[in-house]
């Protein structure tokens, strides 16, 4: 798993007129960050008693992570998802909440990230076996230089069921961190229909396995 903090930091802005723009730009930060949560709620108490349903699906796949997914770490209990937003493979801003009422497969990954690299035909493959109105693999990705890279790795590899979401601001990974759930990449977390986190790993995958085919028939079967 590869921390993005030991990525190259661009150049700190002067002190004084620099020093409020930092300022600002915190502030503004903040506001976001309180208002990106599902329904607008927070993560307190209505978002427990959104999910409160959610617990018995994680006891229903506690016996099933195990193998290629034995690193799923179970929410309990299970979390409302901030709604991250980020850019659609048409171009046009999306969140997460335009997926409401699907089981997801949030993925955030990187091309300098070597682990996700790896991982990423693997998550094709689950999207080609699962993929459907009630699954979809969502793969976030943060790079923040270059950004023409993405699309031409994903070429590359013969990545072909897989859409190309982006955050070239990487806010999808701050907003994870600071809710608990994030601490470098790849970052997987299995998010139910009403948008509660069901579980979350850190670091890659073999997605495309039986074990994790056998998960996620298990997560979409109601």
């Amino acid at each position: 798993m590869t921390d993005p903090i030991d990525q190259p930091r661009r150049t700190r802005p002067k002190a004084g007129r620099g020093r409020r723009i930092g300022v600002l730009v915190g502030v503004g930060v903040l506001v976001l960050g309180s208002a990106v949560l599902y329904g607008m709620k927070g993560a307190g108490k209505e978002g427990a008693v959104e999910c409160r349903g959610s617990e018995a699906l994680a006891a229903r796949l506690d016996p099933l992570v195990r193998g290629e997914v034995a690193a799923l770490n179970l929410s309990r209990p299970a979390k409302l998802m901030p709604n991250l937003a980020f850019t659609g493979p048409d171009g046009q801003p999306t969140n997460l909440a335009a997926f409401k009422g699907r089981t997801v497969l949030v993925n955030l990954w990187a091309t300098w990230c070597v682990p996700c690299r790896k991982e990423m035909p693997a998550l094709d493959g689950l999207q080609a076996r699962r993929g459907s109105d009630s699954f979809q693999v969502v793969p976030i990705n943060i790079d923040t230089a270059r950004l023409d890279r993405p699309k031409a790795f994903l070429q590359e590899i013969g990545v072909t069921k897989l859409p190309l979401y982006t955050d070239p601001s990487a806010n999808v990974f701050q907003v994870l961190r600071q809710d608990g759930q994030a601490l470098g990449l790849p970052t997987t977390l299995l998010v139910d229909p009403k948008g509660c986190a069901i579980g979350v790993m850190a670091g890659p995958a073999e997605w495309n396995s039986p074990e994790a085919l056998t998960l996620i028939d298990a997560a979409t079967s109601g």
